[in-house]
């Protein structure tokens, strides 16, 4: 099976992009921002009480949206910082928003509240200002938010309340309120990210918020664990484990447990991908000798179909979200490349051109586009690139950052998260997925086997 040497990663380094806004205040943010390229669409969509500014997606000269995120006041003041940190860098990585330095603010915030004077944030080029109020009830805890747009005055956009028992969830689905405000299209905060790390001699699959925060351990072997595929409703892991001195295919719950093994084929049982309704996994079998692309049922592990019959090695399959297709590497041609079939293998052909090494493909999650991110050799590094499959368009994500490897995309596509050593340290990195930006890395320390899960 192709396996890229694993990565280790750096420091997060924080993106800012050229700033582009609205027309109307363009001359106001060349004059605070000085002279960067500003276009950010305007268009008219509902939201509560007014229209809501829509961020043009597609938009190639898209800028970032200055936004204010003051600390809460009237708080519990063990949970008012934290909420600030969640709700800032939630904003900061979905790759819309630029969060402005809390140095720069003008406003009695005290005087405020949960409200606003527009003025004060006017003069520090706030277009947007999330305001919250973070208590504790008897039921738990209370998240009540306002975000106001600056040139629409005192009165919110969009206010909501929550309670539960656990900040980090309510802040984080708070900031999917404001995404979907802005752009028409659900964030991807309060989702997790599995991989596989280190663990005394063995290799554990780990699971984590996407933001890094709960890094925990569903596999508790001395063995090795690799390979963790999430189920489409988030609640089971599929990995390849040599718990029983052979790389078997074992299944467990998101939040860990008994492990129950699927697929115990001679050779491998490596490489899972579940269909989109969940029935199915496509994964390489060697029990004839070549590995091969299979397709098995979830639940019993037995086989449905042989999707590749050829003498070169066939690995690494993963169903596209509409389910007709699926994306593999082979090297049939020479060096490992990604091809695609359709679903009952037909079809098979060749969608790499660039360079002699690619492999660890993976599908977008955004059913309007037919898009892949894969890893890609170049002069001795691996970085990570994104492939249209309807235009030919290649979008280079990583380069000259040290190597890069196991792309996984966010639940709504705009996101790409990765392992990487490069220079400033090891781990796991969240990038934009149009290849705009910097990177943040949300995890430190040996990572691979990256597999970014649903929406929960």
């Amino acid at each position: 099976m192709f396996q890229i040497p694993l990565l280790t990663q750096s420091p997060a380094t924080r993106s800012r992009p050229p700033r582009r806004c609205s027309p109307a205040v363009t001359g106001l943010m060349i004059a605070l921002a000085g002279a960067s390229t500003l276009a950010l669409g305007v268009a008219a969509a509902m939201a509560e009480q007014q229209s809501a500014v829509v961020i043009e997606l597609e938009n190639p000269k898209r800028g970032l949206y200055p936004i204010a995120v003051p600390r809460g006041v009237n708080s519990d003041p063990s949970l008012t910082l934290e909420a600030q940190e969640v709700i800032s860098f939630d904003l900061r990585v979905s790759g819309w928003f630029d969060v402005l330095d809390t140095r720069s603010f003008l406003a009695d915030l005290q005087l405020e509240g949960l409200g606003i004077g527009t003025q004060s944030w006017k003069n520090v080029g706030a277009f947007g200002v999330v305001k919250y109020q973070v208590t504790r009830g008897p039921d738990g805890i209370v998240f009540e938010g306002r975000l106001y747009e600056v040139e629409k005055g005192t009165s919110p956009v969009l206010s909501r309340r929550y309670e539960g028992s656990s900040l980090r969830p309510l802040a984080h689905r708070w900031c999917n309120e404001v995404v979907a405000y802005y752009t028409g299209e659900q964030g991807f905060f309060g989702s997790k990210i599995a991989f596989v790390s280190r663990r005394r001699g063995s290799k554990q699959v780990m699971v984590m918020d996407f933001d890094g925060n709960g890094v925990r351990s569903v596999t508790r072997t001395s063995s090795i664990n690799i390979l963790p595929a999430w189920s489409p409703d988030g609640t089971r892991l599929a990995f390849t484990s040599y718990m029983r001195n052979n790389p078997d295919l074992y299944i467990v719950g998101a939040g860990g447990g008994r492990p129950r093994r699927v697929s115990k084929y001679p050779g491998m049982n490596t490489g899972a991908s579940w269909s989109p309704d969940g029935s199915k996994i496509a994964l390489t079998l060697s029990k004839d000798g070549d590995p091969e692309i299979y397709v098995i049922r979830a639940d019993t592990g037995d086989i449905v179909a042989r999707l590749t019959d050829d003498r070169a090695i066939d690995t690494s399959p993963v169903w596209s979200p509409s389910g007709r297709e699926i994306a593999f590497v082979s090297d049939r041609h020479g060096g490992p490349q990604i091809f695609v079939m359709n679903a009952d293998g037909s079809n098979q052909r060749r969608v790499s051109q660039n360079g002699s090494y690619n492999t660890t493909p993976v599908w977008s999650p955004r059913k309007d586009k037919r898009v892949l991110a894969y890893t890609t050799r170049d002069e001795g590094h691996y970085d990570i690139v994104t492939l249209d499959l309807d235009t030919n368009e290649m979008v280079r994500i990583t380069q000259n950052q040290g190597s890069n490897e196991e792309p996984s995309f966010s639940p709504n596509g705009r996101a790409i998260a990765f392992a990487s050593n490069r220079r400033e340290g090891a781990g796991i990195y969240v990038a934009n997925a149009d290849g705009s930006g910097e990177h943040l890395r949300v995890y430190s320390g040996y990572a691979t086997s990256v597999d970014w899960g649903p929406m929960p």
